[in-house]
């Protein structure tokens, strides 16, 4: 409940209503989108409180500044409905991260790579990543061999975002899932 108050504070410092609009000149739009003219900031606030709404300044960038005769608590309530059914729709694409060794073996990459094809198909990306240690800082060319063979392995499921990176003791690529 807390949150829809706060986003009201948030909407409400937005805009001005009412009083707080105090431009000389302003461009009124009706409650119905007809254009009422340019007029002073007080008629255009005694013509909305004439209709029993709140005058609502939606353009200040605009020379004069748009002020729209409007009801403002359903225009916030709409606001906020269409941010929840925003929120409601979109959906959180994770990032899942496997590891692999430069020293790994073809059935061990076979797993790793049935476990990117979950989580490619499943619509999430996939980092995959190779720790060096010691001398196979010096050989990061075969790291880079180990990626491609285990990207040949899930291709089909998935594209390569970002190509086989070598950052410090660690080589990483990004992958993608298909777009089907």
């Amino acid at each position: 409940m807390i949150n829809i108050f706060e986003r009201y504070k948030t909407i409400k410092r937005e805009h001005q209503i009412n009083g707080d609009v105090r431009d000389r000149e302003v461009r009124v739009i009706g409650e119905d989108g007809s254009q009422l003219g340019i007029m002073s900031s007080r008629e255009a606030n005694a013509l909305a409180e004439e209709a029993g709404l709140d005058l609502v300044k939606i353009s200040p960038t605009a020379q004069p500044p748009v002020c729209k005769i409007m009801n403002y608590g359903k225009y916030l309530f709409e606001l906020t409905k269409k941010a929840k059914e925003a929120k409601k729709n979109q959906k959180v694409v994770e990032i899942k991260e496997i590891w692999l060794s430069m020293t790994i073996d073809v059935g061990d990459l076979n797993v790793k790579a049935k476990q990117a094809q979950k989580f490619l198909t499943s619509g999430n990306k996939v980092k995959v990543s190779i720790r060096m240690r010691g001398r196979q800082m010096a050989h990061s060319n075969l790291g880079i061999e180990v990626m491609k063979n285990f990207y040949e392995l899930v291709k089909d499921y998935g594209t390569m975002e970002k190509q086989p990176l070598t950052e410090g003791r660690s080589i990483w690529m990004m992958l993608a899932p298909n777009k089907a």
